[in-house]
Protein backbone atom coordinates (compact mmCIF):
# COMPACT_ATOMS: atom_id res chain seq x y z
CA UNK A 1 0.00 0.00 0.00
CA UNK A 2 1.34 3.44 -0.95
CA UNK A 3 1.46 6.10 1.74
CA UNK A 4 0.01 9.42 0.64
CA UNK A 5 2.22 11.25 3.16
CA UNK A 6 5.12 11.38 0.73
CA UNK A 7 2.98 13.38 -1.74
CA UNK A 8 2.05 16.14 0.72
CA UNK A 9 3.94 19.39 1.09
CA UNK A 10 5.54 19.89 4.52
CA UNK A 11 3.21 21.82 6.86
CA UNK A 12 0.09 21.16 4.80
CA UNK A 13 -2.72 19.20 6.40
CA UNK A 14 -4.25 16.43 4.37
CA UNK A 15 -7.99 16.84 3.73
CA UNK A 16 -8.39 13.75 1.59
CA UNK A 17 -8.67 10.38 3.25
CA UNK A 18 -9.83 6.88 2.54
CA UNK A 19 -13.52 6.53 3.27
CA UNK A 20 -14.43 3.31 4.98
CA UNK A 21 -18.00 2.17 5.48
CA UNK A 22 -18.29 4.39 8.59
CA UNK A 23 -17.68 7.58 6.59
CA UNK A 24 -20.54 10.04 6.98
CA UNK A 25 -19.55 12.46 4.21
CA UNK A 26 -17.63 12.52 0.95
CA UNK A 27 -15.66 15.18 -0.83
CA UNK A 28 -17.09 15.95 -4.25
CA UNK A 29 -16.13 18.06 -7.25
CA UNK A 30 -14.67 21.54 -7.57
CA UNK A 31 -17.70 23.83 -7.66
CA UNK A 32 -15.94 27.13 -8.36
CA UNK A 33 -12.87 29.29 -8.00
CA UNK A 34 -13.65 32.71 -6.50
CA UNK A 35 -11.87 35.86 -7.60
CA UNK A 36 -12.13 39.18 -5.76
CA UNK A 37 -12.47 42.07 -8.23
CA UNK A 38 -12.32 45.85 -7.70
CA UNK A 39 -14.62 46.52 -10.70
CA UNK A 40 -17.40 43.96 -11.12
CA UNK A 41 -18.69 45.39 -14.40
CA UNK A 42 -15.23 45.38 -15.97
CA UNK A 43 -14.51 41.82 -14.81
CA UNK A 44 -17.92 40.59 -16.03
CA UNK A 45 -17.25 42.20 -19.41
CA UNK A 46 -13.84 40.53 -19.67
CA UNK A 47 -15.31 37.05 -19.19
CA UNK A 48 -18.52 37.62 -21.15
CA UNK A 49 -17.67 40.05 -23.95
CA UNK A 50 -13.98 39.33 -24.50
CA UNK A 51 -13.66 35.64 -23.60
CA UNK A 52 -17.20 34.66 -24.68
CA UNK A 53 -18.24 32.89 -21.47
CA UNK A 54 -21.78 32.61 -20.12
CA UNK A 55 -21.91 35.26 -17.36
CA UNK A 56 -24.75 35.64 -14.83
CA UNK A 57 -26.29 38.84 -13.57
CA UNK A 58 -24.88 40.37 -10.38
CA UNK A 59 -26.57 39.14 -7.18
CA UNK A 60 -26.27 40.82 -3.79
CA UNK A 61 -25.62 38.52 -0.83
CA UNK A 62 -25.89 40.79 2.23
CA UNK A 63 -25.30 37.94 4.72
CA UNK A 64 -21.88 37.40 3.13
CA UNK A 65 -21.17 41.07 2.36
CA UNK A 66 -20.64 40.51 -1.36
CA UNK A 67 -22.01 40.94 -4.83
CA UNK A 68 -21.48 37.80 -6.90
CA UNK A 69 -21.38 37.07 -10.60
CA UNK A 70 -20.89 33.52 -11.86
CA UNK A 71 -18.98 32.68 -15.01
CA UNK A 72 -20.15 29.27 -16.25
CA UNK A 73 -17.36 27.25 -17.83
CA UNK A 74 -19.28 24.01 -18.35
CA UNK A 75 -17.19 21.80 -16.07
CA UNK A 76 -16.92 24.40 -13.26
CA UNK A 77 -17.48 28.09 -12.55
CA UNK A 78 -15.59 31.23 -11.65
CA UNK A 79 -17.26 33.37 -9.00
CA UNK A 80 -16.51 37.08 -9.25
CA UNK A 81 -16.73 38.75 -5.83
CA UNK A 82 -17.15 42.46 -5.15
CA UNK A 83 -17.66 44.17 -1.76
CA UNK A 84 -21.17 44.88 -0.49
CA UNK A 85 -21.17 47.23 2.49
CA UNK A 86 -18.43 48.55 4.74
CA UNK A 87 -17.85 45.27 6.61
CA UNK A 88 -17.36 43.10 3.54
CA UNK A 89 -14.53 40.58 3.83
CA UNK A 90 -13.75 41.38 0.19
CA UNK A 91 -13.02 45.03 1.09
CA UNK A 92 -10.16 43.91 3.33
CA UNK A 93 -8.87 41.56 0.63
CA UNK A 94 -8.90 44.37 -1.97
CA UNK A 95 -7.12 46.73 0.43
CA UNK A 96 -4.23 44.24 0.51
CA UNK A 97 -4.51 43.42 -3.22
CA UNK A 98 -6.04 46.47 -4.96
CA UNK A 99 -6.08 44.79 -8.39
CA UNK A 100 -7.91 41.74 -6.99
CA UNK A 101 -7.01 38.08 -7.20
CA UNK A 102 -7.97 34.55 -6.27
CA UNK A 103 -9.95 34.54 -3.02
CA UNK A 104 -11.01 30.91 -2.42
CA UNK A 105 -11.90 27.58 -3.94
CA UNK A 106 -15.25 25.87 -3.36
CA UNK A 107 -15.51 22.11 -3.01
CA UNK A 108 -18.75 20.16 -2.81
CA UNK A 109 -19.43 17.78 0.08
CA UNK A 110 -22.21 15.25 0.47
CA UNK A 111 -23.13 16.28 4.04
CA UNK A 112 -21.82 19.61 5.35
CA UNK A 113 -22.73 19.06 9.03
CA UNK A 114 -20.89 15.73 9.12
CA UNK A 115 -17.95 17.23 7.23
CA UNK A 116 -17.62 20.05 9.80
CA UNK A 117 -17.79 17.60 12.70
CA UNK A 118 -15.18 15.32 11.14
CA UNK A 119 -12.83 18.14 10.13
CA UNK A 120 -12.90 19.56 13.67
CA UNK A 121 -11.70 16.15 14.92
CA UNK A 122 -8.75 16.62 12.54
CA UNK A 123 -8.04 20.14 13.89
CA UNK A 124 -9.33 21.93 10.81
CA UNK A 125 -11.13 25.09 11.93
CA UNK A 126 -14.09 26.78 10.28
CA UNK A 127 -14.33 30.56 9.93
CA UNK A 128 -17.92 30.58 11.21
CA UNK A 129 -19.25 28.02 13.70
CA UNK A 130 -22.33 27.18 11.59
CA UNK A 131 -23.00 26.97 7.85
CA UNK A 132 -24.71 29.87 6.09
CA UNK A 133 -26.79 29.77 2.93
CA UNK A 134 -24.52 30.54 -0.02
CA UNK A 135 -24.94 31.95 -3.51
CA UNK A 136 -26.46 28.70 -4.84
CA UNK A 137 -29.05 28.53 -2.04
CA UNK A 138 -27.18 25.68 -0.33
CA UNK A 139 -25.36 25.51 3.03
CA UNK A 140 -21.72 26.65 2.91
CA UNK A 141 -18.88 26.99 5.40
CA UNK A 142 -15.33 28.29 5.03
CA UNK A 143 -12.28 26.43 6.35
CA UNK A 144 -9.45 28.42 7.91
CA UNK A 145 -6.57 28.87 5.45
CA UNK A 146 -3.98 28.30 8.20
CA UNK A 147 -5.32 24.76 8.50
CA UNK A 148 -5.54 24.18 4.72
CA UNK A 149 -2.07 24.90 3.35
CA UNK A 150 -2.73 28.63 2.99
CA UNK A 151 -5.88 28.20 0.87
CA UNK A 152 -9.30 29.49 1.92
CA UNK A 153 -11.65 26.60 1.17
CA UNK A 154 -15.41 26.92 0.97
CA UNK A 155 -17.39 23.71 1.42
CA UNK A 156 -20.83 23.60 -0.21
CA UNK A 157 -23.35 20.84 0.36
CA UNK A 158 -24.06 19.15 -2.97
Amino acid sequence: RVSMARFVLPGARVLSRCFASEATWKLGKLNHVAVAVPDLEKASSLYGDVLGADVSESVALPEHGVYTVFVNLGNTKIELLHPLGDNSPISGFLQKKPSGGMHHICLEVSNIENAIEDLKKHNVRTIDPRPKIGAHGKPVVFLHPKDCGGVLIELEEA
